[in-house]
């Protein structure tokens, strides 16, 4: 039984939270962040980029050239510093060359997976590719969508189901993030005073909504 279309579940989501307006940056700071912000959360984000802006390092060409113990310091806030210092590098080195790259291209660089190439796709280079995090997957399999784990098959399900509009998928996944933290977090769901609760298969079998 479905209970919301993914049409009607943006729309339920809109509503009540109004538009998000992301993404957070500009230019090639919007990729930065994208790789920066895998495994933590914006606010630690943040504070690194803050730390590359007071020293200039939000170009490709300084990345490059920045030595490696001082790129691990500025993003140490951002966690796993060691590895994404070197993601950092490895973008930073294929975007001189190539600014307007593939998915493909993308997900051949070392450090950039589906979910940070789809971010850099629709945020930097305004292309219609639906991003896909854990907040999606939690969310769509919660209020009834379907029944999957795989980022690959709500990314499918959601270009098919939506029309391939950049703002469209730009706001969806925003609304998705922030109803994940607020309504639907992973361990502690709040239902009970969730808007979406009684057109939710996850939020209907509550015992409280009997």
């Amino acid at each position: 039984m479905v209970f919301l279309t993914a049409k009607q579940l943006f729309e339920e989501l809109l509503s009540y939270y109004g538009p998000q307006n992301w993404w957070p940056g500009v230019g090639f700071e919007i990729a930065v962040g994208a790789i920066l912000t895998q495994n933590t959360s914006w606010k630690n984000v943040e504070i690194a980029l803050e730390n590359l802006r007071n020293i200039d390092l939000l170009n490709p060409e300084n990345i490059v050239a920045c030595e490696i113990d001082l790129l691990k310091n500025m993003i140490k806030p951002s966690g796993f510093f060691n590895q994404k210092s070197q993601y950092l590098k490895n973008f930073s080195k294929f975007w001189i060359n190539n600014s307007n790259p593939s998915r493909d291209e993308l997900l051949q660089i070392k450090g950039i997976g589906e979910e940070t190439a789809d971010s850099i796709l629709l945020y930097l280079l305004n292309k219609p590719e639906f991003v896909v995090d854990a907040y999606t997957v939690r969310i769509s399999n919660r209020i009834g969508l379907g029944k999957s784990d795989s980022k690959q098959y709500w990314k499918e399900f959601f270009e098919k189901a939506l029309d391939k509009d950049i703002h469209l998928f730009n706001e969806y996944h925003a609304l998705l993030v922030i109803h994940g933290k607020e309504k639907c977090n992973k361990k502690n769901p709040n239902c009970k005073e969730c808007f979406l609760n009684r057109k939710c298969e996850y939020g209907k079998k509550q015992n409280y909504l009997l």
